[in-house]
């Protein structure tokens, strides 16, 4: 049974597992660690796709929920933007742009800027002089930086992704962005197991979980145990008893009863 297919049990059930895809660059750890510690019970599967597979993983059933790259088609598919990278030019060691900390858009215009068909930051126009063949990779361009042929413009994920010795990076701004989301096949409502990972990824706790796990844990706490009543005291108005629990009444003179003391109180007038 799939993680979608577990969604009408309790993400408890021994059958229950999630798929999550994950495009290059994005980085599930910190969130897989926190769902092994909540939910151990569940497996997790991590399922390595390139940008053009993810979405048609959601779609297909592959996997039930995916890090992607925006923008995502909203017409079948769900998604929650989680954060933006930081755009960088790959250079070499000797290059320039390796003594400064920060190089523009406009900086590039003299260089050959590789642009591959895997490229996920949508330029409207690429900077730079375009080269005359498009790598089909990111990791073809990054050989072709480090044999010296252009420049390449990735986000830093990307960068760290196919780090090299004789290879660095700079920030790059005045470009766009990539930006990472959450995404999952849309639904009325999301899958028990999707919504557990939401929770996660947006860093709720425990006790805030919408998913039906939470629910499960909070029915599972028992009541905190009623206060013995105190016992009321004795009125001392004629007629009355002692109401001490254990303790017979006593009576005396008047009718009044005993105090605590086991001593008769004085009445009133």
């Amino acid at each position: 049974m799939t993680g979608t297919d577990a969604s009408s049990s309790s993400p408890a059930s021994p059958s229950a597992s999630f798929r999550l895809a994950y495009v290059p660059g994005a980085t599930p750890a910190k969130w897989v660690r926190i769902w092994n510690e909540r939910l151990p019970d569940v497996p997790l599967t991590l399922l390595s796709v390139t940008p053009a597979e993810a979405f048609g993983a959601l779609r297909e059933g592959a996997a039930d929920a995916g890090l992607v790259r925006l923008p995502v088609d909203r017409d079948d598919l769900s998604a929650i933007p989680l954060y933006t990278e930081t755009t960088v030019v790959v250079v070499p060691k000797d290059h320039l742009f390796a003594a400064v900390e920060e190089v523009s858009a406009e900086d590039l215009a003299d260089e050959l800027v590789l642009h591959p068909l895997d490229d996920t930051l949508g330029w409207e126009r690429p900077p730079g002089r375009p080269a005359m063949e498009r790598p089909a990779t990111t990791a073809d361009a990054i050989e072709l930086v480090a044999a010296g042929v252009g420049v390449l413009a990735v986000p830093q994920s990307l960068a760290r992704l196919h780090h090299r010795k004789d290879l660095t990076y700079r920030t790059l701004v005045g470009v766009p962005q990539s930006r990472v989301a959450l995404s999952w096949p849309a639904a009325d409502e999301a899958p028990d197991l999707v919504e557990e990972f939401i929770g996660i990824v947006r860093g709720r706790t425990v006790n805030s979980t919408r998913g039906r796990r939470a629910e499960e844990k909070k029915g599972q706490k028992q009541p905190k145990p009623q206060k013995a009543a105190k016992p009321a005291r004795t009125t001392g108005k004629q007629g009355g008893g002692s109401r001490t629990a254990g303790r017979p009444s006593a009576s005396r003179k008047g009718g009044g009863g005993a105090g605590r003391s086991g001593k008769p109180r004085r009445g009133r007038g």
